[in-house]
């Protein structure tokens, strides 16, 4: 190195991971199309140096069905060229994690990282860059000197853009710990914009002896985001690039370690609770995402970009929590079983494979949205459980989703269910144990900012050409989705999607207002607390006085809903007293998870399409999945509604249309007194 001339040291991560069980056929792409080719071409360029994170599952994967990949990323270590940075082994956010499991799961993928390949890692992949410093202990206590988050962390904090090349020092209660911020410019540029580019771009930010290009991104940006394997293989970006770094002396490629031995840190700094740019407004309700755009837009017109990131914040991730009632149950349900362990090994690796990150959030990627990465949440969450009450059964009351109202779980020998007080006395949960699926595993159709695209579509403004050898689009600025196909499909939901739901509705509902839940609502039980009267020996009662609303007249109404878990089967008593209502329905809502609906007939009839029956008192739903059969059984005729559980969300590819389930409504003509029987029971047992 010339000391006399100014460098950049080109500060490489990839970060690489995938969901804990995710679909095989996803996790062998991945390796084919960009872990393997990767670790191939840069093996042939011993100088080219980079550090790599991969979840401690994924790691076990590729070992397992891809040696040839494994063995490669051995001998890259090796000779110094890759070096391995630790995080939590199944990829948790780690501030949302107690610190016993903070600790337990980094200190796992430590060891797995010294035995396979010979390191005792210095640095900390942080999850989705999401920063708290609660964590700052924990971290030193397994031997972490630095950690990677977003170049946003410190604009949000009051540093300029312009001077953060390098890395900072941080400290909690006397520890500390050094930060380095991640280039936006760099991880908006790699691989997408042709090599010169960049490299021009690291010449440019060399303001010091050795300033640092730092960028720790995704590695399934080279090879798995659209186009993109084309363009870094076929078409030879990664190796043009590593040849231009190589022969430009104004940019020297490092290990993260190594450049920490030869600098200085650039001043101490504290961050606030925060992620990336992105992740702020993704956290926010849709509407408020909209409003922050435009506002930054705004700020930015006036004043400029950089002024706009720093003063006009979105949320934390935490907010997710809030967001999203689907991802709050998972998080508190694994907090509980945390708080509540028990000291057995298979115990354990299913509470913190259960605390993978992905199943809690969403973006640009599906997330809380994927049925199957919920669907293995809850499969570690219900093994937990089924070790935990071996052969046991019970009955718990406790505020399991820490929103200040009771849930009761009841345990009984063949089913785990869960009810909720604060949302309209409903169930929320409905394991069958010895297939550890949930069926209540539903997610509600929400608002969402990039909705807005559809309901109220802009003119496209017509791109400039880019040749295609010049650059390729990112997947936050793809526009290539026809929108106009997913107006029909897009619909919203006022309450959440589970079952016992008590609706009061008129004799004109149909089908289509149901299933879009656009229908007239004139009680107020759907979505209201209700008083839990009593818990025990399996039964409990939940009650509500509330209401029914002809315009501002309030007829007073109470709802009783009694319920007692057998074996294999909920028995339910529903009784509504209310004044003279004779034109008014009681429509009694469902909404039931299949792993996948060409597997499920209902009444012997495949389920291709919404329906009504008409005048039934029992629906049998068979699940080729579980082998199990779902029966309803009920005291009344009713007229059934059935339909489709749609979600429309969107995902690097564009918009999915995904389904969470089965929404079925059983509609009665109500009277003074309205009493409901019926029972829901799970029986094994082979399609006829």
């Amino acid at each position: 190195m010339n000391d006399n001339k100014k460098q950049t040291a080109l500060l490489l991560g990839l970060h690489c991971h995938q969901p804990v069980d995710n679909f095989h056929h996803v996790l062998d792409e991945a390796i084919e199309k960009s872990y393997h080719p990767f670790f191939e071409v840069a093996s042939k360029y011993k100088d080219f140096k980079f550090s790599v994170h991969y979840s401690g599952w994924l790691l076990e994967f590729i070992k397992e069905k891809a040696p040839k990949t494994f063995a490669l990323m051995q001998e890259l270590s090796q000779n110094g060229q890759i070096e391995f940075l630790t995080g939590g082994y199944y990829e948790p956010i780690l501030a949302a994690i107690s610190s016993r499991d903070r600790i337990t799961q980094i200190k796992k993928l430590n060891d797995f990282i010294q035995e396979h390949f010979g390191q005792s890692p210095k640095g900390l992949w942080l999850t989705e860059r999401v920063w708290d410093s609660v964590i700052i202990k924990d971290l030193v206590h397994c031997g972490v000197e630095y950690v990677v988050v977003d170049d946003y962390h410190f604009i949000s904090s009051g540093f300029d853009k312009d001077r953060l090349n390098g890395y900072f020092i941080t400290e909690d209660e006397g520890l500390s710990l050094k930060i380095f911020p991640i280039n936006k410019e760099l991880r908006y540029t790699m691989p997408f914009a042709k090599p010169s580019v960049v490299c021009e771009y690291l010449e440019s930010i060399s303001d010091s002896e050795i300033s640092a290009g730092v960028i720790f991104d995704d590695g399934e940006k080279f090879g798995i985001w659209p186009e993109t394997y084309e363009w870094v293989y076929e078409k030879g970006w990664l190796k043009e690039f590593i040849e231009k770094v190589l022969e430009n002396d104004s940019i020297k490629p490092m290990l993260y370690r190594d450049y920490l031995q030869k600098t200085k840190p650039i001043s101490l700094a504290y961050l606030p609770i925060t992620s990336y740019v992105e992740m702020g407004s993704w956290s926010l309700g849709g509407k408020d995402s909209n409003i922050m755009q435009k506002m930054q837009t705004e700020v930015g017109e006036i004043f400029d970009a950089d002024m706009s990131e720093k003063f006009i914040k979105g949320s934390v991730w935490k907010n997710f929590l809030v967001k999203y009632y689907e991802a709050n149950k998972i998080h508190k349900r694994y907090i509980e079983l945390s708080n509540e362990r028990i000291d057995n090994e298979n115990y354990l690796e299913s509470l913190y494979k259960a605390q993978t990150n992905d199943v809690l959030w969403h973006g640009v990627f599906g997330g809380t949205y994927l049925p199957n990465l919920r669907d293995n949440a809850y499969r570690f969450i219900i093994d937990c459980e089924n070790i935990k009450y071996f052969e046991k059964t019970a009955i718990e009351v406790k505020d399991i989703n820490l929103d200040g109202y009771d849930e009761v779980k009841c345990i009984s020998k063949n089913l785990i269910t869960l009810f909720d007080t604060k949302v309209g006395g409903q169930l929320i949960e409905f394991d069958i144990r010895d297939k550890s699926f949930n069926l209540q595993n539903t997610m509600s159709r929400y608002y969402e900012a990039y909705h807005e695209k559809i309901i109220n579509p802009i003119e496209k403004i017509e791109k400039k050409d880019v040749p295609q050898e010049d650059a390729i689009a990112t997947i936050h600025g793809d526009e290539s989705d026809d929108l106009e196909k997913y107006k029909d499909v897009l619909k919203h939901d006022w309450h959440t999607k589970n079952s016992f739901i008590d609706h009061i509705v008129c004799e004109d509902i149909v089908l289509e207002d149901f299933a879009s839940s656009s229908f007239s609502e004139y009680g107020d039980f759907a979505n209201q607390p209700y008083e839990l009267l009593y818990a025990k020996d399996q039964k409990l009662s939940l009650k509500r006085d509330g209401g029914i609303y002809i315009g501002n007249n309030k007829i007073e109404t109470s709802l009783t809903k009694n319920f007692f878990i057998d074996d294999d089967s909920i028995i339910f008593d529903i009784t509504l007293n209310t004044e003279n209502c004779d034109w008014f329905y009681y429509l009694l809502e469902h909404n039931f998870h299949f792993a996948n609906l060409k597997d499920i007939t209902i009444n012997s009839l495949s389920f291709d399409r919404d329906f009504t029956i008409e005048k039934c008192d029992e629906l049998k739903i068979y699940d080729r999945y579980t082998e199990k059969t779902i029966i309803f059984t009920l005291s009344k005729k009713a007229d059934i509604f059935i339909s489709k559980l749609d979600t429309l969300s969107q995902s690097e590819a564009g918009f999915d249309l995904t389904n969470q389930g089965v929404t079925i409504g059983f509609l009665f003509k109500m009277q003074l007194l309205t009493e409901i029987n019926g029972i829901i029971e799970v029986r094994q047992e082979c399609q006829q």
